[in-house]
């Protein structure tokens, strides 16, 4: 595993910007859910949870794949 670091501002935590990072880089499909919720710090659960209120979607279909799902 890799280590990271970075200055942040006094208005960012530590723990909100592992958040965010880990957000963005499953929402990329850089990391597995798993892996995100692990550099996050949080259960699996409980990521999906936050992802939910974050307007990320935990299983997504791009059109095409819907489309021919349907």
């Amino acid at each position: 595993m890799k280590v990271l670091q970075v200055e942040l501002p006094n208005e960012v935590s530590s723990d909100e910007a592992r958040f965010l990072l880990a957000i963005k880089l499953y929402e990329v499909g850089k990391v597995t859910l798993g892996q995100a919720a692990k550099i996050a710090g949080y259960s699996r659960r409980t990521f999906i949870e936050l992802l939910g209120r974050h307007g990320v979607p935990v299983i997504a279909y791009p059109p095409e794949e819907l489309r021919e799902e349907a």
